[in-house]
């Protein structure tokens, strides 16, 4: 139907109880069905002919069909004066008489222009073939007007017939006036050409008869014409809808009941109409199509009972299959990856209704991997079962090699030219035993020293359910006499143990000490909810100070101790657990980071400590403009070596500061607030403002190193930079002033820690 429906004119029915029932029976997808609604035709009468109407005298001559008309009347007088009550033998000899000239009559008048009289009906439904429909692109009347919507009418219905219409009437199917006021008020709105004392033509009743069924209300409408002392008296008989009592909902496996009661509430207890009904099912459609669900409403069936039975198909996965394409071709091939590696990392699984959305996300997933160069997922019917095969195509990255290179060292080149060159040899494998495990080893040398790095994780630990990975890391730096040390310290001894700005220039500014480690460990991770993310990890440290020619150093260069045990080194085994929650959206994202580090005292010399870490993070966007909010704090209790207390100040912490140049404690805060622009293409303008202090535990530190070079424990910066996005992430350059007065450029990459 595609009319709006008429029934605004009248008042709803009051809704009444109803029952609900669902079933869980699957069903293969069938074909849409359209609503229930009678044929818009016009309905003739059952007899060949209707109760005759007289025309004017004048007209008789020239109206064929009223000559039929006028021979039919005399020759069923002269039937009825010859064989009298005799009804039997009146009708056989009137059907014999009908049989003999229908020919003659059909090829004379059908041929023509459409069969037009006082009874709106001339043709027998058993034998009559209807003319052909052409589209209605003239008036009754013979002048130009605009076509009919949705409309077909006879051809030659220029040249219809009137007749005039004394009496319009209402009925029930069973030719009871209609006693619903509200639906008798409903089929009268609906009638717009059809009024009393107005002639009309066989397609304006047709059409009146289309806005009786548009509406929505009625499931048959018939027409028929009788003649009375005053005119023609037209008859609308129409069959209504049943009262909605009760629902059925049948292969709704993934659709909430709730979504299907909440949809048909308005309805119960009203006489059903197929206009609201389409809305009520494109609801329902809707929940489907909004969540990406391959899912919807086939058939929907009116029972005579009140009760509607709706029947959903939802296309469920039936399989799952990994093809590889060669990179050049683009043929199958044999892959190096296990299809179960991927086919784990898929949320869509076997027997789900498959999710457009939840597709999109799985190949993301893949992709993200990091070996394969291209993945897509093409969903196909299952033969004829109402299923969905899928098939993910997939085309895998070179997965490993190795490399080599060169470079001057910051820390050789003090000693020459010579010294400060350095050598680099690396490895990696991104897809080891073909299940997404990584393998990186490095190793780079040079005339003073020499470090090497070894790291293995697997992302997803085989066998196990919770996504849970693995990751192997040995790292350090050895020296002549088997110390080592590591240049990605946490406190590198320019933050710590630095030189003051008043220092004579002949002294190195990082105070000729380097904090370098032996580490090795391992953490696993996994997810713990929706946004939640658990690493827990223990790991083996031995941390000590060196000087430039990578000679052991216990004290810096005020004095002040560089380890806790007072040895060239300290050991420690720690134990690692972080709590991660991440949330995005598209009106800002958050980050809430929980670190904390236990030190076990496995050995008698071994540190004994706590360390906590707390950081957040909140952005907010506000039409174009981006806000963000920053806050970090820390804690150490026990035993605690001093190039492990907590640097503030820098590009990281609070900017129009150095590296550490604010204070170094036991405890610290640091807050940061910003605001950024876009200006042109990937370039954005932020303004800025940080805080940063140690809480007054910077005397707290064994040897005071922060107290020892004059930092002041607590200050604070602002400024404006520039901020451009890059594969790397965000490129910032920032330029900012502190409460001391100074002013520093910053350049960092990535966003703020």
């Amino acid at each position: 139907m595609h009319a709006e429906s008429s029934a605004s004119c009248s008042p709803r029915p009051r809704p009444r109880p109803a029952r609900i029932s669902f079933s869980t029976v699957k069903l293969p997808v069938l074909e849409p069905r359209p609503p229930v609604s009678s044929s818009p035709y016009l309905a003739s009468s059952s007899s060949f002919f209707s109760r005759v109407s007289r025309k004017k005298k004048n007209d008789e001559s020239q109206n064929p069909v009223q000559n039929v008309v006028r021979s039919a009347e005399n020759l069923l007088q002269n039937a009825w004066a010859r064989w009298g009550p005799d009804e039997k033998k009146v009708e056989e000899f009137f059907n014999k008489f009908l049989l003999g000239h229908r020919e003659r009559w059909e090829n004379r008048f059908l041929s023509g222009a459409a069969i037009c009289s006082t009874s709106l009906a001339l043709a027998d439904n058993r034998d009559y073939k209807r003319p052909e429909k052409i589209a209605a692109d003239r008036l009754p009347g013979g002048g130009q007007g605009s076509s009919r919507k949705g409309l077909s009418v006879p051809a030659g219905a220029e040249d219809e017939e009137r007749v005039l219409i004394s009496e319009i009437l209402i009925q029930d199917k069973d030719g009871q006036d209609l006693e619903d006021a509200e639906l008798l008020a409903t089929v009268r709105c609906a009638l717009k050409a059809c009024k009393p004392n107005f002639a009309l033509t066989t397609s304006e009743v047709q059409e009146d008869v289309h806005r009786i069924i548009d509406t929505g209300f009625f499931a048959s409408c018939m027409p028929t014409a009788e003649d009375t002392r005053d005119g023609v008296r037209l008859i609308f008989k129409v069959e209504s809808n049943q009262e909605l009592k009760g629902l059925v909902c049948n292969g709704a496996n993934v659709l909430p009941t709730r979504v299907v009661q909440d949809a048909f509430h308005d309805e119960y207890g009203k006489v059903v109409n197929i206009q609201r009904l389409n809305k009520v099912l494109d609801t329902l459609n809707g929940w489907y199509r909004d969540r990406g669900l391959f899912g919807q409403v086939t058939d929907v069936e009116i029972l005579s009972d009140g009760i509607i039975r709706v029947q959903v198909a939802e296309a469920e996965v039936h399989n799952i299959n990994i093809r590889f394409l060669d990179r050049k071709t683009g043929e199958p091939t044999t892959g190096k990856t296990q299809p179960e590696t991927l086919l784990r990392q898929l949320t869509t699984k076997k027997g789900q209704v498959y999710s457009l959305q939840q597709g999109r996300r799985d190949v993301e997933t893949v992709f993200t991997m990091g070996i394969m160069e291209d993945v897509n997922l093409v969903p196909q019917p299952a033969g004829d079962t109402g299923m969905v095969d899928l098939t993910m195509n997939v085309v895998e990255r070179v997965t490993g090699g190795f490399s080599a290179g060169g470079g001057l060292s910051g820390n050789g080149i003090t000693n020459g030219a010579l010294s400060g060159l350095v050598g680099s040899f690396a490895y990696s494998h991104r897809n080891a035993f073909g299940r997404n495990q990584k393998l990186n080893i490095s190793l780079e040398r040079g005339q003073v020293d020499s470090m090497f790095r070894v790291n293995y994780t697997d992302p997803w630990i085989e066998g196990d359910d919770k996504r849970t990975s693995r990751s192997i890391n040995i790292q350090g730096k050895p020296s002549e006499d088997s110390s080592y040390r590591d240049q990605n310290s946490r406190s590198p001894g320019t933050i710590v143990h630095g030189i003051r700005r008043d220092a004579p220039s002949s002294v190195p500014v990082h105070g000729g000490v380097t904090i370098g480690r032996l580490m090795a460990g391992v953490d696993y991770s996994r997810p713990l909810r929706p946004k939640w993310s658990g690493t827990a990890g223990i790991n083996f440290q031995r941390a000590g100070a060196r000087d430039d020619h990578g000679q052991p150093k216990v004290v810096d260069f005020y004095g002040g101790p560089l380890t806790f045990s007072g040895r060239a080194y300290d050991d420690m085994l720690v134990a690692k657990l972080e709590i991660v929650y991440t949330d995005s959206g598209d009106n800002g994202s958050s980050q809430l980071v929980f670190n904390t580090e236990q030190g076990l005292p496995i050995a008698a010399d071994w540190l004994f400590f706590n360390r906590i870490n707390v950081r957040a993070r909140q952005g907010l966007r506000i039409g174009p403009m981006r806000c963000i909010a920053s806050f970090s704090g820390g804690s150490v209790i026990g035993d605690l070596a001093p190039h492990e207390a907590f640097p503030i100040g820098g590009t990281n912490s609070v900017r129009g500061y150095d590296e550490g140049a604010v204070g170094s404690g036991r405890s610290c805060i640091v807050a940061s607030g910003e605001i950024s622009l876009p200006l042109v293409g990937p370039v954005e303008g932020a303004v800025f403002a940080d805080y940063g202090g140690d809480l007054r535990s910077g005397k707290t530190v064994p040897g005071d190193p922060a107290g020892q070079r004059f930092k002041p424990g607590s200050g604070y910066g602002y400024g404006a930079g520039l901020r451009v996005d890059s594969p790397l992430g965000p490129l910032r350059l920032e330029y900012a002033f502190n409460d001391q007065h100074a002013r520093r450029f910053h350049f960092g990459i990535g966003y703020r820690n």
